[in-house]
């Protein structure tokens, strides 16, 4: 491909920028039953590998998958021939110059040289953007090519520009993976990434605690209760459907220019929301009382106009299928185009290229862009704080300052300033405050991570760094303007749950992968691995008290499964089984964690896509959602 990238980030406005006031594929030889993941990995797991000759297939091959986008094939399945490798990024990972340390080790940095533990840091978070590379306006999300392997590997950041470049002329569309939280509080969580959950709960004697909501049923076996099918999609264009979300009542999803509430066990329709414009982007946090925040279109979009900014403020109460209000804000006489929305407490902040904004729940102006600042909240990471990446200076010469802030005057509480030249950055979760970022765009991967950055939400202080390499991480953080949009990871009893990247399992031509934990006061491993089993692939979804619930994407001949995992000795119990039948592991497979979103509780499983499209050819009926549950 030779298009050119696209040009860099936006300037901060000319002036001053904006924000709260403050104060200042298989291999021939037999496969490894798993990675070692207490030293540095051998040449081949989890580095770029050259194109083998094609094998024979052993087994049927998958459902055609939907268009667009071209989701992985089902973990595990057997492969005709291995596609080539992506390019890789710069070689080596973490920080830019260091030889990378042992298996996922923390790695420190001589004092007084920029970097670990030095003021300074960051990259990229939560966006209307495609993938991985720079920042466009409007955009689509990163989605998965055609030739990719079904495994989940990662395109380098180099392609994902060139992907931004071409679909930068298409609607502003958002994605992500999102997950339901068990209990209420305000601010509680649909999601994994920022989910801070383990606070409560009985020590075990492995130092982490036991307590769940979520109970295993028992038979877990599972059966389909509903599907919904795609919308009908007029003009050759891409129309954002994000956002789902569950409330005792119902489960809510984005469509076509609407929010619909659905029966949760019979996906009957409860109610119908209609909007003048598709939705942009969606909180992933719910009030106590079943409100939550949505950015959309004020209009449909056209061929003449594909877009028509993303000014609408909306909030929304799931419950009763209402609008409360829509809000916009300007500066000067123009509206502003938000990139992001978050909700904590009673507080609904939004973030943009052009200056943060915050409103009360009962529609009151919070703050909104001040001329006289000379930086500007970028984006904002909600449930339990609200946290501001706030960008000082130009581009290439950028400063990102990590601030925790009051969500009610937006007064700066602390304040963490990462290292200069870091262009992004990604708030994982505000309790305790866990930060991504891609340090000298070392990932490589496309990810967004290369590191973790643990930091005292009261000081300000770093606790600690973790080194995340791409090669051996499947995480993912958006990050170029969706602050909050990381998936395939969770934070809970002051630890961080990764998944490892898929290496060979056991049998032939079997894909397997781990998650790990790590602590975020040393920023070591804490020995614990939970083993997806030959075949399945492993991924966090969120947490449950003190455990980590996780969901196993299936090998070609199973159902997907959904699992507790106890956070001390990391025992596992099933507490969903899905139907190994081919007709629905088809629509199973037919939305991956890395592009889709998920929500379980209560042993409900709901999977849904995140955007809708015209399809050229149609093999199979697609849907917009899908609800699993046990008896």
């Amino acid at each position: 491909m030779t298009q050119p990238p696209p040009p860099p980030p936006q300037q901060p406005p000319q002036g001053g920028g904006f924000g709260p006031p403050q104060d200042q594929p298989p291999q021939t030889p037999p496969p490894a039953a798993g990675p070692n993941l207490g030293k540095a990995p051998e040449p081949g797991y989890g580095y770029p590998q050259a194109p083998q000759a094609p094998q024979a297939p052993q087994t049927p091959p998958p459902a055609a998958p939907q268009t667009p986008p071209t989701p992985p094939q089902g973990y595990g399945y057997p492969q005709g021939a291995p596609a080539p490798q992506p390019p890789q990024g710069p070689p080596g990972y973490g920080y830019p110059g260091q030889q990378p340390g042992p298996y996922g080790q923390p790695q420190q940095a001589p004092q007084g040289q920029p970097g670990y533990g030095q003021p300074g840091y960051g990259q990229p978070g939560y966006g209307q953007q495609p993938g991985y590379g720079y920042p466009q306006q409007p955009t689509m999300p990163y989605q998965p090519q055609a030739g990719q392997p079904g495994g989940g590997k990662k395109l380098n950041t180099q392609m994902l520009i060139i992907v931004a470049a071409v679909v930068a002329i298409a609607l502003i569309i958002g994605g992500g993976v999102w997950y339901a939280s068990s209990g209420k509080d305000e601010g509680r969580q649909n999601d994994t990434a920022g989910q801070s959950g383990g606070t409560g709960g009985t020590d075990d004697d492995n130092g982490g605690t036991t307590s769940g909501k979520e109970k295993a049923p028992s038979d877990p076996s599972a059966k389909v209760l509903f599907q919904v099918p795609a919308p009908e999609v007029k003009n050759d264009s891409t129309v954002v459907v994000s956002g789902s979300w569950l409330t005792d009542k119902a489960y809510v999803k984005s469509g076509i220019a609407q929010i619909v509430g659905y029966d949760r066990d019979k996906g009957s329709e409860l109610w119908k929301l209609p909007l003048a414009g598709p939705v942009c982007q969606a909180s992933r946090h719910v009030t106590d009382d079943n409100l939550t925040a949505i950015l959309y279109q004020p209009a449909m979009p056209t061929k003449a106009d594909p877009s028509h900014g993303c000014s609408e403020i909306a909030l929304i109460d799931l419950d009763a299928g209402k609008r409360l209000w829509t809000k916009t804000v300007k500066t000067g006489d123009q509206l502003i185009n938000f990139d992001n929305i978050t909700l904590s407490g009673k507080t609904v902040a939004v973030g943009s290229t052009s200056g943060g904004a915050a409103f009360d729940v009962s529609g009151k102006l919070l703050w909104s862009p001040k001329p006289t600042d000379s930086c500007y909240d970028a984006g904002y990471g909600g449930g339990e704080k609200l946290v501001a990446v706030r960008k000082c200076g130009s581009y290439d010469q950028r400063q990102l300052h990590i601030q925790t802030i009051d969500p009610k005057s937006g007064k700066v509480i602390s304040e963490y300033k990462m290292t200069e030249g870091i262009e992004y950055a990604s708030i994982v979760s505000t309790n305790p405050l866990v930060v991504a970022a891609d340090v000298g765009d070392s990932a490589g991967d496309g990810s967004g991570i290369s590191d973790f950055f643990s930091i005292d939400s009261k000081t300000g202080k770093l606790r600690t760094r973790i080194s995340a390499p791409g090669e051996q991480f499947a995480a993912r953080c958006e990050g170029i303007t969706r602050v909050e949009a990381c998936n395939l990871l969770a934070v809970g009893n002051d630890r961080l749950y990764l998944p490892t990247e898929e290496h060979d399992g056991t049998g032939k031509y079997s894909q397997t992968n781990e998650i790990v934990a790590f602590d975020l006061a040393t920023g070591k491993q804490t020995g614990q691995r939970a083993d997806a089993g030959d075949g399945y692939t492993i991924s966090p979804l969120r947490m449950d008290g003190g455990n980590l619930i996780a969901y196993k994407r299936p090998p070609y001949d199973k159902g997907g499964q959904v699992v507790s995992i106890a956070g001390g000795s990391f025992k596992q119990t099933t507490l969903l089984q899905n139907p190994a039948t081919e007709s629905v592991r088809d629509v199973e497979t037919s939305m991956s964690p890395e592009y889709s979103e998920f929500l379980y509780a209560e042993g409900h499983l709901y999977m849904s896509k995140v955007y809708a499209s015209k399809r050229s050819t149609v093999r199979e009926k697609e849907y917009l959602a899908v609800g699993f549950g046990t008896s």
